[in-house]
């Protein structure tokens, strides 16, 4: 189905692998394309609660862009190339209603760290290396990267690791509050549906309105405080919020569809 990509669900987790390992997963026009669509599918699937996203291999998450595909491009080009981009996969994931975990399993390096950024939950093996090397190419991060870098390590942090197109570690990426977690290679996968699991035990809607509520505080134009209490009073009128309420009463677990 796809060229570039692995799909496999279970146990109501979509498991999305980027399969490109002799070019260490550099995401191209194609295998933007069809993330989208594979992340598209799964957040429609009724099965489908949890997303994990990783790359192939031992070696790379996603090593950045694929550069032979814009090195001759125009200034007009070049801006074209990181609105779409935005549009089709970076901001897409970040408003999925289902929450994204990547699992980054070696270097996640550009659009890479771009990726792993707009998912919602980051888990590292500790031999990942995240950086953002554009400048290096005379250009800059065009996939959110400086925004979202910033956002999570705060901005000196960010300038720092933008001018000097240099890389970190795994260990200082989750002391930077750049990944949630660490973990031995072997446990990376286990990591994630770790925290897959703990996340379907709660209420789907609740966690698709938690998303737009978090996203908010972070847009142009929007008040996230006023976001936070349209989606709260939102859930009042779901069938999962009759569900929890009145299994927190019966003293017994929820049973969420």
């Amino acid at each position: 189905m796809y060229e570039n990509l692995l799909v496999e669900k279970r146990d109501r987790i979509a498991f999305i692998t980027i399969n490109r390992p002799n070019q260490l997963n550099a995401l191209n026009k194609l295998t933007i394309a069809e993330l989208h669509n594979a992340l598209e599918d799964a957040n429609n699937d009724e099965g489908v609660r949890v997303i994990i996203l990783t790359g192939s291999g031992e070696k790379s998450f996603v090593a950045g862009a694929d550069i032979k595909e814009f090195a001759d491009f125009s200034i007009a080009q070049g801006g074209e190339l990181a609105q779409k981009g935005q549009e089709t996969l970076f901001t897409f994931i970040e408003r999925l209603s289902k929450p994204v975990i990547a699992a980054v399993n070696g270097f996640a390096l550009g659009g890479g760290l771009e990726l792993a950024m707009a998912s919602h939950i980051r888990v590292a093996s500790n031999t990942a290396r995240m950086g953002l090397p554009e400048v290096g190419l005379g250009v800059i991060p065009g996939y959110g990267g400086t925004q979202r870098l910033a956002q999570l390590v705060g901005r000196g942090k960010a300038n720092e690791m933008v001018f000097t197109a240099g890389m970190i570690k795994a260990d200082e990426a989750l002391t930077w509050g750049l990944v949630n977690h660490v973990v031995e290679p072997a446990e990376l996968m286990a990591k994630a549906e770790e925290i897959a699991h703990k996340i379907m035990a709660n209420s789907g809607t609740a966690i698709a309105a938690a998303i737009r509520a978090i996203n908010a505080g972070f847009e142009d134009g929007k008040n996230g405080y006023d976001a936070e209490i349209e989606e709260f009073g939102k859930c009042f009128g779901t069938e999962e919020f009759t569900e929890g309420t009145t299994a927190f009463l019966e003293k017994r677990k929820p049973n969420f569809k």
